[in-house]
Formats: C-alpha cells, sequence, structure tokens
C-alpha cells in the first residue's frame, strides 16, 4: 500500500457554524464516494480555511462522520487579497493501492475555481 493525498475544497456564503460544518461534511462524502475511501485506510486529515471563517472547526464535521480515531489538523489559510474566499480545504491522507492518477480530487462550490482542470 502507498500513502496518498486526496485534495478537496468547499465554500460557504456564510461564516455560520453550522453552514460550514454541514459543507464541509458533503465534500467529504464526496471524497468518500469518489475514493472508494474506509475510514482503517485514513492516516490524516488536515484542514484549512481562509481567515474570514472561524465560526466552527471545519474537523467537526469528520467527527459527525464517525472518524473519532482519525488525527484531525486545522490551521488556517494566508490572507491573500485575490483568494477564494470563504473557503475550506482538506488534504486526506490515505493508505491505498491506488495509483496517483486514480485519486479523485473534489472541488465544490465556489471552490471549484481552485482547480479547474479537475471534473466532478
Amino acid at each position: 500500500m502507498m500513502i496518498r493525498g486526496v485534495r478537496g475544497a468547499t465554500t460557504v456564503e456564510n461564516n455560520c457554524a453550522e453552514e460550514i460544518i454541514s459543507r464541509v461534511e458533503e465534500l467529504l462524502t464526496a471524497l468518500i464516494k469518489a475514493n472508494a475511501i474506509e475510514t482503517e485506510d485514513i492516516g490524516a486529515l488536515i484542514f484549512s480555511s481562509t481567515p474570514d471563517l472561524n465560526a466552527a472547526f471545519p474537523a467537526v464535521a469528520a467527527r459527525r462522520l464517525g472518524w473519532n480515531e482519525v488525527p484531525l489538523f486545522g490551521t488556517q489559510e494566508i490572507e491573500q487579497p485575490d483568494g477564494v474566499k470563504q473557503c475550506v480545504r482538506v488534504l486526506a491522507l490515505l493508505n491505498t493501492e491506488r495509483s496517483q492518477k486514480e485519486i479523485k480530487h473534489i472541488y465544490l462550490h465556489g471552490a471549484t475555481v481552485l482547480r479547474q482542470d479537475v471534473k466532478q
């Protein structure tokens, strides 16, 4: 097995705890489905959010999915004037047999501009 990184991002319209958690849960669910992720294959999840989001920790969504044994880490993106606003990103480190080319990265809502080469 190899360790592979799976990337994803989403945006919210409001700095609201329930919306942040709901959108991140939607993102994680899409990553699970696209990559057939099993909880025991997850090495760790790293979340980042833009400075304009502080109403909730994105990692709460992973706990709601039952990922209670998965190491989670959260950080803040730099404040960049041209960056995507109200954005949460995730990097999942997985143990998998899939090749790098087989990994499907997911970008939802306003985050699709981050990787226009990735088809959803």
